[in-house]
């Protein structure tokens, strides 16, 4: 982990939140290649989970919804973490997570005794700070597609089963253990809601398991490192008949990295109760109004960043030296070429390049780059994953051909200017282009 964090920082990747400042805790920044890998895995998630499919609409519901939302759907009674306070060093725990529940972990100070804490972030709507103005930072993306639930059927007017997909940001108030990324009080989900008839809801379980399942292998996770684990009864959240976790190998152990559940008809019934509009689906063919069941894949944005940089990464040697390499999947890598000149004190051989980069741009996600020798520039790219390097040098003033180096074996072609975009898209594929 301390390798990842520092490549992270060093390359660009993430950066500590309000770093001149101290920092804040558990918040992170995505620099200049961390944004573009998080950017190509949600472009991913959606076109796998939207553009391929035919069941599942699109939606970017509001961060901040009505309080009544959140009493329906029980994050206001339910949402919330036993917590300690040491009387001596201040620090809170989750009381869950102490192996001493008198003791404190940091200092052995005496902990005060367990009481309640709302994870959800509480603020104020309009200038003056009263109580009937408390709105909620949204904890989840999920409420938001459920309570438009009666507007896709109003308007889409789907059959069974169908689904929403949403990404975007939550917040949840909670102790974070550090790990980097991987929890933090801000975080981006990638959800979807797939509505079902009751009678085909475990079936659809599972279906919807080894599709998220598969999915993380088709972007290059191993096989070996990933795992499903169904819930115990004790742990389902109160919504939840079933649930399994899809979990990675972090270096700190097997964690989540997203969870199926079979949510039932709980939410639906619920906001039907507290609003008095009924979210009953009508089917036309047995002329019966029901409440569907709901499964859903729910996954975190950045804790699948950090696993896919962790796999990725890779030290080999290379005669006396360590290269280290981030083999990032074609469609993660934030770069896919990157244009070097081999000498920078050549006007016309730094034009050129610039020029090839430029053509190239209108296909792939390509970047020049002159700010070292040309053993440090290929270096450079390799820890952020670039797939391809393009070297211009003096040959290519009079033979019209570049050198191109494959990240992942090193090895170099020659390659025909005229014939060199052709030869990436053949590499490539056009499947990296922006959604």
């Amino acid at each position: 982990m301390e390798k990842i964090v520092s490549l992270s920082k060093r390359r660009g990747f993430i950066f500590q939140s309000s770093d001149i400042y101290g920092g804040l805790s558990n918040t992170w920044d995505y620099g200049p290649y961390g944004v573009e890998l998080k950017n190509n895995l949600k472009a991913s998630w959606w076109r796998s989970s939207v553009y391929e499919r035919d069941d599942i609409f699109g939606m970017d519901a509001a961060i901040l919804m009505h309080p009544k939302v959140w009493e329906a759907s029980g994050h206001v009674k339910n949402f919330f973490d036993l917590k300690s306070d040491c009387k001596n060093c201040k620090k809170r725990f989750k009381t869950e997570e102490l192996k001493d529940k008198n003791k404190c972990p940091e200092c052995a100070g005496v902990l005060t005794e367990s009481r309640p804490f709302n994870l959800m972030f509480k603020t104020y709507q309009g200038a003056i700070e009263e109580s009937g103005n408390e709105i909620y930072m949204r904890p989840e993306t999920a409420q938001g597609m459920f309570v438009n639930f009666i507007n896709i059927l109003d308007s889409k007017h789907p059959k069974l089963p169908f689904g929403l997909a949403q990404i975007g940001k939550s917040f949840r108030n909670e102790i974070t253990p550090g790990n980097f990324t991987f929890r933090t009080r801000e975080f981006e989900q990638m959800e979807i809601e797939y509505f079902v008839d009751p009678k085909e809801a475990d079936k659809k379980l599972e279906e919807w398991i080894d599709y998220r399942f598969n999915w993380y292998l088709t972007l290059g996770l191993k096989k070996d490192v990933l795992r499903k684990r169904p819930h115990q009864k004790d742990e389902l959240a109160h919504y939840a008949k079933a649930c399994t976790d899809i979990e990675y190998n972090f270096p700190f152990g097997w964690s989540e990295l997203e969870g199926v559940a079979n949510r039932t008809d709980f939410d639906l019934k619920q906001h039907t109760e507290h609003s008095g509009r009924d979210l009953r689906y009508f089917d036309d063919a047995t002329k019966e109004r029901f409440y569907p069941y709901i499964i859903e894949p729910s996954g975190g944005v950045d804790r699948s960043v950090l696993a896919f940089l962790v796999d990725a990464y890779n030290e080999e040697k290379v005669r006396d030296d360590t290269r280290v390499v981030l083999k990032l999947h074609k469609d993660l890598a934030p770069i896919k070429v990157a244009v070097l000149p081999l000498l920078r004190n050549r006007p016309e051989i730094v034009e050129l390049a610039k020029k090839i980069t430029q053509g190239l741009k209108k296909e792939f996600i390509a970047v020049y780059d002159d700010t070292g020798s040309i053993g440090k520039l290929y270096r450079r790219q390799d820890e952020v994953g670039t797939l391809y390097c393009v070297t211009v040098d003096v040959q290519t003033l009079t033979d019209k051909q570049v050198t191109v180096r494959h990240r992942d074996t090193m090895q170099q072609d020659r390659i025909g200017i005229d014939r060199l975009q052709e030869y990436l898209i053949n590499k490539l594929g056009t499947v990296l282009k922006l959604i």
